[in-house]
Parts: C-alpha cells; structure tokens; sequence
C-alpha cells in the first residue's frame, strides 16, 4: 500500500505542492494573529479557585486575573496631597477600559500603588496594557504591573526568543545535514518540509485558539519540535531513498520502495509521538491541555507532510548520491556482540546514576523571578516585592456567599495571625462587598508559586476557615493566583500516575503492532523509563530554582513519544535484515550499522533545535530546552547505541517472540 500510495502521490505532485504551499501561507498570514490570542492562565474547573473567579465575576464584576497594579516610586509616600494627585492620575486613566475600578490607596517601602480591577479575562485585559500605561504617561513614572501587563510584557520576550532559538538551531541544522548530504538539493529537504508542517500547524491552531484558550509557550514548542520532527523524518526518508536509488532501477520505483520501509516507520512512529502527547489532554488541566493539543497537532500533520509531500520533495531533490556508512557503527557493533552484559550493565548503571537526583526534584506552579527583569511589569512587581512583599500582584481572594459577617471577622482575625500573611483587607463598601457576597482580599509575604505560599494556601484552606466558624450552608473559597497554583499542582498530579499508565499502556500497542514482538515494546517501555528518570536527575541538577510544574509532565509525553522515532528507526532495520533471513545477532548488528550514523546525526539536529529553547530568556522555557535536549542525546547514545543492541543481543530468539494466537490475528 506505501508503494502505490507514494506512486499515486507522484501522479498528482502539482496539486500536492500546491495544497503545502497554500497552507505554508496559510500559517505565515496566521503567525502574527495568534499571538494576542495566547495567554499563560492557570484555572482550574471544578476547584475552589474556579468557584471563587466564577463569584468574583458574577457578584463583584471582577477577575483577580484581569487586574492590573499600579506602582508609584516616590520620595514622600506618606504626603497625603501626593497620594490624592496619583489616585486621581490613575483614576483617570482606568476610565478609558469599560468598568474598570480603582482600588484603595496603599503605601510603603517608598512606593504609593493601587489596583485597576476590571471585569476582563486575561487574554482581554492583556491588550489594554498598552493603553492603560499611556494614559498614565507622566512625572512620577507608573510601573503597571499584575497578570495582565506581564502577559502584555512576555509577548515580545517569547518572539524574540523564538528568533535567538532559530539563530541557535537553524545553523547547526544546516551544518549537521551538509555533513551528511553533501552540497546537493537533498540539504534542502527538511527545510522545505518544516516550513509547511510548522505552517500547517500554526494555521491549524489560529483556528483553535479563538474556541480555546492556548498558553503562550505553544509557538515555540511548534516551532521547534516541529524543526525537531522535520529533520528526524526527512534524514530518514532521505537516507533510505539514497539506498533504493544505489540498487539501482527507475526513481519512482526507489520511491516507491522508500515509502514501503521508511514510511512505514515513519507512521509508526508519529503514532507514537502522537499518542504520548495526545494523552496530555486527558489532564483535566486547560494549560496542560492546551500544550497537548499543540504537540499533538505537530506530529500528526509531519507524518502527513510525510507520506504526501515528502515523495514529492524526493523525485524533486533527493539527489542520487548513496550514503556513506562509517567504520565507527561497524567497530562498536562488534564490539558490544562481543561483551553484550557489559554494556548493557555499564549504559544502565549510567542512567540509573544519572536518575538519583530526580528524587530531590523540587516543583513550583508557576514564577515571576523566571521572567527578565527588563520587562516593565516585572520592574514594578520588583518595586512591590522590595518595599513591601512578593504576594501585593498576585492577592488571594476569600469570597462568602452569602455574607457572614461574624465568621468573616473571626477569619480576617486569625488569619492576620499567620507570620506569612502580610495584609488584610476587609470593608463595608466595594470592592470587598458584592451583590450576594463578601470577599476578604489577602496578601502573602512570598511570591505566588513559593512552597511557603502553597503552605500558607493550605492553612487558609484547612484551618483558618475551619476555625471560623462559618454558618452551615455558606460557600467559602479561595481564588487568586496563590490558590490556584495549588489547585494546578494538586490536579495536574492527582491525573499524572493515569497519564504514565495510559502512555505505558498504548506505547506498547504501537510497536507491538510495528515490531511484531512482544519482548521489543516492553524493552522499549523500560529504557524510556529510565532515559526520562535521568532526565529528571539532570534537570534537578543544572537548575537552582525549582522546576515549573508542567515540564515533568509534558517531558514525560514528549520523551515517550520523540524516543520512538529511534526505537523504530533502527529495530524496523533489525527486523527487515531478520524477516530477510540473516542470523540473531547480526540482523543486530545490520540494522545498528544501517541506523547508528543516521540516528546520531537527527539526534544531533533534535538537540541543536531544543538548545534553542535553552537560549531564551524565560526560565519555564530553559527548563524544558534543557530536559529535551538531555532526554534526547541521552536516548541517542545511551539507549539507542548501547542498551538497545546489548539487551537484543542477549535475548537472541526471544527479541521476535510473538504468541500463536497473535499471529493468528
């Protein structure tokens, strides 16, 4: 079927170039118009923050995320004409977004700041921003700051770390494919192929994103693993056609052959990719949803481009050069045929060495001091955390339905008490009294995603509103920023243990199914499991501050998934050298000779493309460039080089071991 489908492709290969082009223009129309619609929001349905936003909305005409804080620096913050003249600068100001209000005056630690709260969600509230802070051009200078103005601030930060990632990648990619193809048309390939399938993908989620909403950090996850994915397909495909090509016969006919063996893999392969990230949206968490459905898109159109557009690309530029094999893939061969046990035991022992630190690995919701402190917003969040304490931005709200205003005093009593909180705020007036609600606003010494605020959640939770002694039958919530880093946490991890079952489980399904093994797709299962312990082991060793919550997960997906184009690249070259009639250890050793220079230079272009993530600024982004670019090197040499043929070569028979009743199916 890959043969006649690729020659039927041919057949057609104007209107294929033409269906890639128009969605490669498709995505370039769509690049700039999708970054106001992203946003970085943490709700979480069903949880107690969620029930307090949904009050705040409903019965105040507020949303903690679509409230901005204006920051003064001044000499004399406790001149009371001073602080009449800022309010009145500010309330003029906030009357140019629709029922904004302007909250009380505070003061201390040499700045005079106040809140504009408005009824607009993040995504909305972000792009009154700029309007906000030139109705506030003046002497002395106001610092906007909150969850808007920061959304507002990272935009700019996430494009021109996009562009410091392509200047990072994009040359290395080029010198690595030089390496291997030589100055032909071949180098041209997987340019070509990343440009329709980022596109594509791009295009796909501008559509998404007006129905859904998508965090920032997904166009650069596409555009990167989209390069990534890109690369790893056409090297192979490419690679494979150069080998039909040198047997000789007409170059439809190579092609077709081509698509038959290395489309085959590819397909498998994407699947794989594609399931590990598709299962993230089974997180009953939007953000991590939202990544989910952008990785998942990224995979199942490459594999598209793959089986369609690539044929297309090979009649035109493949070249006819056939490919080198280096002496280095021979010699390690041997060598591991020769002490298989050693080798499986020496790359095991390194990658369980490498997964002890993973136990100490410390995790945070989210961080403010993770963006670059150039950013406007982030100076005036400075100024607050400086004078006064790192929880001012991001308050924590209380709300009562219906009103008691006994246990409320009881509540804002005790709670004063805790040596975390460091404010208080309370009143007979808006904004702290609502249509049928009261709220209790309350601020933290430390920032947001700090384990000391999460502690401090936890009391307000547990204790504090417990000791209250609210009337039966009052809802009392917590939202804010503060509860809902713990709601992410507790959410996103109380479905992880599901996600790894599920990713475990359906993994196995895939390359049973490819490799026709039952032993092969456990012995997969098993060194991922340990490439991505030491991954984790690696990330809670570079970094000082605690890791961001999602990254475990979306590796964990990720490195299941980007593993498999190895796994199947270099066991289906095993396989086809066994079914051909070759002996155990050397069908081995043939598809390690075949695959090892192949897989070594796409891996080398993986990590060159997720080092561009490493290169930005921002800190969840580095955290996740780094896992990638480790999980992948490791996978490559460790696992792929090493475990893979030591542990198939002392199972021998048993690699392609497969129940009767199986094969009857």
């Amino acid at each position: 079927m890959p043969a006649r489908w690729a020659r039927l492709v041919l057949r057609f290969r104007a209107a294929v170039l033409a269906f890639w082009a128009l969605l490669l223009v498709a995505g370039a129309l769509a690049w700039p118009r999708l970054t106001p619609l992203l946003t970085n929001s943490f709700d979480v349905p069903g949880t107690d923050s969620e029930r307090a936003r949904q009050l705040l909305e409903s019965d105040f005409g507020q949303r903690p995320d679509g409230t901005f804080t204006v920051v003064f620096p001044v000499r004399h913050p406790s001149n009371a004409a001073t602080r009449d003249r800022l309010r009145r600068r500010v309330a003029a100001a906030a009357r140019a977004i629709p029922q904004a209000t302007v909250g009380d005056t505070q003061l201390g630690g040499g700045i005079v700041f106040m809140d504009v709260a408005t009824p607009l969600d993040l995504q909305h509230a972000k792009r009154a921003t700029a309007l906000l802070r030139r109705r506030l051009d003046g002497s002395p200078h106001a610092y906007v700051t909150g969850q808007p103005a920061i959304q507002h601030d990272l935009d700019p930060i996430f494009s021109s770390d996009l562009h410091r990632g392509e200047a990072v990648a994009l040359p290395l990619t080029l010198l690595v494919l030089l390496f291997v193809f030589g100055f032909t048309g071949a180098v041209l390939v997987p340019f070509v192929f990343a440009a329709c399938t980022i596109g594509a993908t791009i295009a796909a989620l501008w559509v998404v994103a007006h129905e859904l909403s998508m965090v920032a950090y997904v166009r650069n996850l596409v555009q990167l693993v989209g390069l990534g994915l890109a690369v790893d397909y056409s090297l192979l495909i490419v690679h494979r056609y150069r080998e039909e090509l040198a047997r000789g016969g007409r170059r439809e006919d190579a092609i077709g052959r081509t698509m038959a063996t290395a489309g085959r893999s590819i397909a498998f392969s994407g699947s794989a990719v594609a399931v590990g990230l598709g299962l993230l949206l089974l997180v009953p968490v939007p953000f991590i949803r939202s990544m989910g459905l952008a990785g998942l898109l990224v995979p199942v159109i490459s594999v598209a481009a793959a089986l369609t557009l690539q044929p297309v690309l090979l009649s035109l530029l493949g070249g006819a050069a056939p490919p080198r094999e280096g002496r280095f893939w021979d010699t390690l061969s041997r060598a591991i045929m020769r002490r298989p046990r050693t080798f499986a035991a020496v790359g095991a022992g390194v990658l369980l060495a490498l997964s002890v630190p993973a136990l100490s690995l410390q995790l945070t919701p989210g961080s403010l001091t993770g963006i670059p402190a150039s950013a406007e917003s982030v100076h005036g969040y400075d100024l607050l955390k400086q004078g006064l304490g790192g929880g001012l931005v991001t308050e924590t709200h209380v709300v009562v339905a219906p009103p008691a205003p006994a246990a409320e005093r009881r509540f804002a009593d005790v709670v004063a008490t805790d040596p975390e909180t460091l404010l208080v705020g309370t009143g007979k007036r808006a904004p702290f009294v609502g249509t049928n609600a009261h709220q209790i606003t309350l601020a933290n010494r430390h920032e947001w995603g700090d384990v000391a605020t999460r502690d401090w959640v936890r009391r307000v939770r547990g204790e504090y509103v417990p000791r209250a002694r609210f009337p039966r039958g009052t809802t009392v919530v917590a939202g804010g920023a503060p509860p809902q880093g713990v709601d992410f946490l507790d959410r996103a991890y109380g479905a992880f243990p599901w996600l790894v079952a599920a990713v475990l489980l359906l993994t196995f399904v895939v390359l049973l199914r490819a490799f026709r093994s039952v032993l092969l797709p456990l012995k997969a299962v098993v060194l991922n499991l340990l490439a991505v312990g030491a991954t984790y082991g690696v990330l809670a060793v570079v970094f000082t501050r605690p890791i961001e919550a999602w990254i475990p997960i979306f590796l964990f997906a990720t490195l299941f998934g980007l593993s498999m184009d190895y796994e199947v690249f270099i066991v289906s070259r095993m396989r086809e050298a066994h079914d051909a009639g070759e002996r155990d250890a050397d069908a081995v050793a043939h598809g390690l000779q075949r695959t090892g220079r192949i897989v070594t230079a796409a891996a080398a272009i993986m990590v060159a493309a997720f080092l561009g993530f490493a290169a930005g600024r921002i800190e969840g982004l580095r955290q996740f460039g780094v896992g990638l670019a480790v999980a992948v090197a490791l996978d490559a040499t460790i696992v792929r080089a090493v475990l893979v043929p030591s542990l198939m070569t002392l199972l021998g028979r048993w690699n392609w071991w497969l129940p009767r009743v199986r094969r009857e199916v």
